[in-house]
């Protein structure tokens, strides 16, 4: 698995937990407002091996609590489930950042018992994911891991990033019935300081009370609708 970074000690990606985000290099999707595009495409981006990870979770075991798994998409790599066990075998909880693209590794990690929280960003309503990769039957692997994941016993949250021309009232509508019954979701603001296309940082953010009015459009579909960054 290649690693292109390591945040020493997060507050907000792990609900309830102290934490370390490693941030996997690639990514399947070529989202144009990904606020990572180094981690895309890395290219020669190098950053700390496993080992370089281990040493150091294993000289913060009593300041931290969890590890973050994100990226770019960690679950294009096939040894994922391999760091994960060592991460848990350390005694700290997991939780993975994931497109959803890839079910078979999530159910793998499931079965194996290996995650305790995931959080599966759902871009837009999936006849609208051609922004972000042109592949067929992608909707069929959301679906799949979007099931998977509400059917765990493992907490969870759906997000999506509010970016203006992909998200509107019609599309949290439809991304509502695609989870509808889900514990958890969260919207989040767009941030168009830093994107993968850099046409996205001409985009001006969804004001307060339009991210608002998708929260109570989600809150007939979701338990818990959540907001982030406005």
């Amino acid at each position: 698995m290649r690693i292109a970074g390591l945040q020493n000690l997060s507050l907000v990606d792990f609900p309830g937990h102290l934490a370390s985000a490693v941030f996997v290099a690639g990514c399947n999707f070529r989202c144009g407002y990904c606020h990572n595009p180094d981690l895309v495409a890395p290219g020669e981006l190098s950053g700390p091996s496993e080992e370089d990870v281990l040493n150091f979770l294993a000289h913060k075991k009593e300041m931290i609590e969890g590890v973050v798994l994100t990226g770019g998409e960690p679950t294009i790599y096939s040894d994922l489930p391999d760091f994960v066990r060592r991460v848990k075998d350390m005694g700290f909880e997991v939780k993975l950042d994931t497109n959803g693209s890839n079910p078979g590794q999530i159910e793998d990690l499931f079965r194996a018992r290996l995650l305790d929280y995931v959080a599966m960003d759902i871009k837009a309503p999936f006849t609208r994911y051609s922004f972000a990769i042109d592949r067929e039957n992608l909707a069929r692997s959301l679906e799949e891991s979007m099931r998977l994941i509400m059917l765990s016993t493992v907490p969870y949250e759906f997000r999506t990033t509010c970016v203006p021309g992909i998200v509107d009232d019609d599309a949290v509508r439809s991304i509502g019935e695609m989870v509808k019954g889900a514990k958890k979701y969260c919207l989040q603001q767009f941030r168009p300081r830093i994107t993968y296309d850099k046409k996205f940082q001409n985009v001006r953010p969804y004001p307060k009370e339009d991210i608002l009015r998708f929260r109570s459009i989600l809150e007939g579909f979701a338990q818990v609708v959540e907001t982030r960054g406005i």
